[in-house]
C-alpha cells in the first residue's frame, strides 16, 4: 500500500505539523517515508506544501509527479486548487473553506469553492468554525487531519497515538484539545 499526499496551505496553519504525525503513524507501522517541503519564505502568511510519499515498500523518489496525488490535504482552498494538477484522477481533495486572504487579489471565495467542487471526491468544510466551536481554535489543521484519514488509511487510534507523542512535551491540554480535534474532523467524513 502506498498514499501520496500533497499537503497545502500558507505559513503558520500547521501543515509541517500534519505532515510530521503522518510520518510518525507511518513509522510506527514500519513503513517507509520521504516528504519533500517548500516552505513560503519560511515566513508567516507565505505559502507551504509538502510532497509526502508514504509506503510499505520501497520509496525512491520525494516527489510526487503530476496526476499522481492520491490526496490534495489543505488547509487553505486557493491553496488546494494550487497543486490541483498533481491529483490523481480518483485522487480527494479534503480542504478548509475558510481563505486566508494574503495577498490584494485573492479570488472570489464562491469561486474556489465552485473549483473545488468539480473535483468528483472532495470535502470542503468550515475546519475554523470547527476549531472555534470545539475550543481548540489552534487546531484546525488537525480538523482537516481527522476529515482525511479514512481516505489515507489510518485508524483513529494510530492518528491519535501519533499525536500524543508529539504534542506530549505540550502538556496534556494540548494534547485533549488535539485528540478533541481529531475526533471533530473524523465526524465530517
Amino acid at each position: 500500500m502506498k498514499k501520496d499526499i500533497i499537503l497545502a496551505g500558507v505559513g503558520g496553519q500547521g501543515i509541517l505539523t500534519i505532515a510530521t504525525i503522518l510520518g510518525h503513524a507511518a513509522l510506527n507501522r514500519g513503513w517507509q517515508l520521504k516528504q519533500a517541503e517548500v516552505h513560503g519564505m519560511s515566513q508567516r502568511g507565505g505559502d507551504v506544501q509538502s510532497h509526502l510519499r508514504l509506503s510499505d515498500k520501497d520509496i525512491h523518489s520525494d516527489l510526487i509527479t503530476m496526476g499522481d496525488a492520491d490526496m490534495i490535504l489543505s488547509v487553505e482552498p486557493m491553496e488546494a486548487l494550487r497543486y490541483l494538477p498533481y491529483l490523481a484522477a480518483d485522487g480527494w481533495i479534503i480542504t478548509n473553506s475558510k481563505p486566508f486572504v494574503n495577498i490584494p487579489n485573492y479570488p472570489n471565495p464562491e469561486d474556489v469553492y465552485t473549483e473545488i467542487s468539480k473535483t468528483t471526491n472532495h470535502l470542503l468544510f468550515d475546519a475554523d468554525q470547527i476549531a472555534k466551536d470545539i475550543k481548540a481554535t489552534r487546531s484546525m489543521n488537525i480538523v482537516v487531519l481527522g476529515a482525511a484519514i479514512k481516505h489515507l488509511g489510518f485508524s483513529e487510534q494510530e492518528i491519535a497515538d501519533s499525536i500524543s507523542a508529539i504534542f506530549s512535551r505540550k502538556g496534556e491540554a494540548i494534547v485533549e484539545a488535539n485528540l478533541k480535534a481529531l475526533k471533530a474532523g473524523i465526524a465530517l467524513s
